[in-house]
């Protein structure tokens, strides 16, 4: 709403008897709750345009990656047993599954730190 108008509104306000100034005050507070509404709905829909726009260009979920990560960790796992009670066996087994975890763990922060950005930065 312009300044002119909240002028217009307080001048009628003062203008008119008490019978019609309730009338005016709730023209006037139905005309600023419209306006919020529609600036509040613009917000929202540039919003979810440029989450949408951003789930659109993303990469893999975090479950995927956990799952394909299970996948190729039990073949790895089951060759690294192969090599029986050899110290490098063990070790390669270790160093496997710590990997498997440091780049899950990763990628889920990097991937919650994506979704917590303000959606004008995609």
């Amino acid at each position: 709403m312009s300044p002119e108008e909240i002028r217009a509104a307080a001048e009628t306000h003062h203008e008119l008897g008490p019978g019609y100034q309730d009338a005016v005050v709730e023209s006037f507070l139905d005309k600023v709750g419209r306006e919020i509404d529609a600036r509040a709905d613009a917000r929202l829909a540039q919003q979810q345009g440029a989450l949408a726009r951003y789930r659109r260009g993303q990469s893999g979920s975090p479950m995927a990656l956990a799952i394909v990560s299970m996948a190729l960790g039990i073949p790895i796992s089951a060759i690294a047993v192969a090599a029986g009670t050899h110290p490098a066996g063990f070790m390669g087994l270790l160093v496997v599954w710590i990997a498997i975890a440091v780049i899950n763990i990763a990628y889920n922060i990097s991937y919650t730190a994506r979704l917590r950005q303000p959606p004008g930065r995609f």
